[in-house]
């Protein structure tokens, strides 16, 4: 059963619905009535492109601004911070509101995934791949595949998360 998250100001929505694993799979239809689920690749390739005109510290410190306000539930405090913050990035606003709502919802299924360890951190981890290390999104996506969990867990405390 699908549970919305957030409406979007051009007509589209958010929403977790029934994924191929489990019910937290996240979901976004566009104003037209697409609906797709995003992709790690999908969102890494366009936001490592944005970062090229607004700056990649400028969305990676937004999104950790998100990150470190994101828990199991959703939160509409976090909501309205997110479109806040997609206020600055001009023409791009949608576009990138739409993204930081999929990183959010992203996020808070990692938090609920079971039998989860890294839980939200896997999503940093990432956005700081493919915005602060520019590593390519598809390599950044497949990163942690077949990783176990105690290697992944060293690297992000390494990187200081």
């Amino acid at each position: 059963m699908s549970r919305k998250i957030n409406q979007f100001s051009h007509g589209g929505f958010i929403e977790f619905d029934n994924g191929s694993f489990d019910n937290w799979c996240v979901f976004v239809t566009r104003a037209n009535g697409e609906r797709f689920a995003p992709s790690d690749v999908q969102y890494f390739s366009r936001l490592n492109i944005l970062g090229k005109k607004y700056g990649c510290r400028v969305i990676y410190d937004d999104f950790v601004t998100v990150y470190n306000r994101t828990g199991p539930q959703i939160n509409n405090d976090v909501l309205n911070l997110i479109t806040t913050l997609s206020r600055f990035y001009g023409t791009d606003m949608l576009e990138m509101e739409i993204w930081f709502n999929v990183l959010y919802a992203g996020m808070i299924a990692e938090e609920n995934k079971e039998n989860a360890v890294l839980k939200k951190r896997i999503k940093r981890l990432g956005m700081h791949q493919v915005l602060i290390e520019k590593m390519e999104p598809e390599i950044a996506a497949a990163f942690s595949k077949g990783k176990k969990w105690r290697e992944l867990d060293r690297l992000m405390k390494q990187k200081g998360f």
